[in-house]
């Protein structure tokens, strides 16, 4: 009674967290692009060319002012902390470094708005485990299922932040793990409406399954695979060069957001998450020329940002690559055979790449159903596409987008595998299992 008396106050706390981290991005948003209404990307579109480098230089100021204030509690991230720190954070630096994160992806950052929400729910989760004096697996399922309610809580996925908790943080699923995951995930999601909408993230209309997306995905699967294993590379490596010296530390963000400003008078589409190339992508909205440049330089400008030291998640930037990858290859696939429309090979894509990138296929597919509301036509050549990019990112050996962020406590092997005791083997055979690594 002890364990799901706590699931449900993580559930509820997240999603109260969640909601008032996405109340505080729209009002930095409407305040930093000057705007009451409308889209993100229409505001930055009607926005002066000085206002844009401004503004990037502001939140890149914020990033390295945040990066000094909080150089003390350098495990601020929560795979770090859940796989490497026995699921420990504190709560009021997490806090901070969630408030920090969502300000800087509001004022133009190219990083995932879902890493505040998901920081605050696994630090809450932390918090009250410890107040509790929970054993080491309840602590370490709590932290995750706190992570992934906070994705849930901001993107309305319920289903989809349970299995990101349990596939991609713990690398099992079983049944003693999926209750709690769900709970939370569904809890945090309820309390979050409260403010948030209860709508897809993306409106796209139903596309049907045709004979020619089906052969593209068992074509663009591995391709998608590759393009997947280079991203987590440049993400790993761009963590790895991340400032040490306090100087650095302040510098480094501030050149490298008012470079993006700069970037992006030419090419607004490049500022914030990703959200609005997605949509467009998803329709079909990009042509040829402009899916090219993105393509390139999105993932070049979020490695960027991480890079110089800025808080910020990856999932929706990833998810941005994926759709830009699917949709240009669709449209060169379109000249061969036609007939299927092009925002469909974006949705595959989109899976694919996602699927590969996050080590969690069965997340990816499922989030990608419960962003859209619409794509469950496509699911046979997304499943292929996704099990094919999978496929070959394993073979390859490469990490996740996660897993490649890791850094090692001081004293200890960094080669170490992160530590996955979730459950004592009395609870059942399956789950004492060997786990998948992360």
């Amino acid at each position: 009674m002890r364990f799901w008396l706590l699931v449900v106050l993580v559930g509820a706390g997240t999603g109260l967290a969640g909601a008032g981290l996405i109340e505080l991005l729209r009002a930095i948003q409407h305040l930093a692009w000057d705007y009451s209404s409308g889209s993100f990307l229409v505001a930055v579109e009607h926005a002066s060319s000085t206002r844009r480098v401004v503004v990037l230089t502001i939140g890149g100021i914020v990033a390295g002012l945040g990066a000094l204030a909080l150089a003390r509690h350098p495990s601020g991230e929560v795979s770090d902390a859940l796989w490497l720190r026995g699921a420990r954070l504190p709560l009021l630096p997490s806090i901070a470094r969630a408030v920090q994160s969502i300000s800087i992806v509001a004022l133009g950052a190219s990083l995932g708005r879902e890493a505040g929400p998901q920081q605050a729910g696994a630090a809450w989760a932390s918090t009250i485990s410890g107040w509790m004096k929970l054993p080491d697996w309840q602590r370490r399922l709590l932290v995750a299922c706190g992570a992934g309610a906070g994705m849930a809580a901001v993107y309305n996925v319920p289903l989809g932040g349970a299995l990101f908790a349990l596939e991609v943080l713990l690398g099992t699923l079983t049944l003693p793990l999926v209750l709690p995951a769900l709970a939370t995930s569904l809890i945090a999601t309820a309390v979050a409406w409260i403010a948030l909408p209860h709508a897809p993230s993306y409106e796209i209309p139903r596309y049907g399954v045709h004979a020619s997306q089906v052969v593209w995905a068992l074509i663009a699967g591995p391709l998608a695979g590759f393009a997947a294993i280079a991203w987590i590379r440049l993400v790993g490596y761009a963590h790895s060069r991340r400032p040490a010296r306090a100087r650095a530390r302040l510098i480094a963000p501030v050149v490298v957001f008012a470079a993006l400003g700069a970037l992006a008078i030419q090419y607004p589409q490049l500022l914030g998450n990703g959200k609005p190339v997605v949509q467009m992508a998803l329709v079909a909205q990009l042509g040829a020329g402009l899916l090219a440049v993105l393509l390139v330089l999105k993932p070049l400008v979020t490695a960027a940002c991480l890079g110089s030291g800025a808080p910020g998640g990856l999932f929706t930037p990833t998810l941005a690559y994926g759709v830009l990858l699917g949709g240009l290859l669709g449209k060169g696939w379109s000249l061969i055979w036609p007939g299927a429309p092009l925002g469909a090979y974006a949705i595959i894509g989109g899976a694919a790449v996602l699927g590969a990138a996050m080590q969690g296929p069965l997340a990816a597919v499922v989030l990608l159903l419960e962003l859209t509301h619409h794509a469950d036509g496509l699911m046979v050549p997304v499943l292929l596409a996704v099990v094919m990019a999978s496929v070959v990112a394993r073979i390859a050996g490469a990490p996740s987008i996660y897993s490649a962020r890791l850094t090692a406590p001081p004293g200890s092997d960094a080669g170490a595998e992160p530590e996955h005791d979730l459950l004592p083997a009395a609870i059942g055979p399956e789950a004492a299992a060997p786990p998948a690594r992360p």
